[in-house]
């Protein structure tokens, strides 16, 4: 608990700002021994030297009623092994457990081969979410690790709201289509910049998604020869 303590004092050195651009959250401030690991629109993700295991979502200010929610998401996904477990909470973050391991997009960049028991186990998790009665959605090249070779779920803030985004399962389709042609090879940023871009232009029904397939396997094909 003295760890949890040490590390909580920490984050009151902190401010997590966001915007109405709906862009990634903005850091100031510092803290001796705490180390920012990841960003989002909502939160950003530390961890702190003295109090290993464990990870701290900070919110902004605007943002802190989904704190509660996503609390609540978590006590509900417990004993589910496809995500992470969370502690507690502070008066403006969570207190989770750390996950190491590469995201999809590290995986992309780094070359780093994505096994199909990935996506299968993420298929799994998000059948028993909805045996919750929870709906996952907002699953995203981001935040989803490998462990192990298996897979793993970060984030669960959005499971508590209605809708169908269908960002995994595009995601699904993108590896049945083009995975095996690049599997293990490091992709510019640029490249994977410019064909996240374009996704995030079609809707969520994914109007235009064989056109922007061709688009896709044209940049492929000029990156692979």
């Amino acid at each position: 608990m003295q760890k949890w303590r040490e590390a909580e004092e920490a984050l009151d050195n902190i401010k997590v700002e966001g915007n109405d651009r709906n862009e990634e959250v903005h850091i100031t401030g510092y803290a001796e021994g705490l180390h920012c690991i990841g960003l989002g629109t909502d939160a950003a993700v530390f961890v702190h030297d003295k109090a290993p295991g464990l990870a701290f979502k900070l919110y902004t200010d605007e943002a802190l009623h989904k704190k509660s929610r996503e609390r609540e998401v978590y006590k509900r996904l417990e004993g589910i092994p496809y995500f992470p477990i969370c502690y507690g909470e502070g008066r403006n973050y969570l207190a989770i457990s750390y996950e190491p391991g590469p995201t999809l997009m590290d995986c992309l960049l780094q070359g780093i081969e994505v096994p199909k028991q990935v996506i299968g186990d993420v298929e799994e998790a998000r059948r028993l979410v909805r045996g919750r009665g929870m709906n996952p959605r907002d699953i995203h090249l981001k935040n989803v690790i490998i462990q192990n070779g298996r897979g793993k779920v970060l984030d669960v803030s959005e499971y508590a709201l209605e809708g169908d985004d269908k960002r995994w399962e595009h995601l699904v389709w993108a590896y049945d289509t083009f995975y095996s042609g690049i599997a293990g090879k490091k992709l510019p940023l640029w490249l994977v910049d410019s064909i996240r871009n374009g996704y995030n232009k079609l809707d969520e029904a994914g109007s235009g998604l064989e056109e922007f397939a061709g688009r896709v396997s044209a940049l492929f094909s000029r990156f692979l020869k």
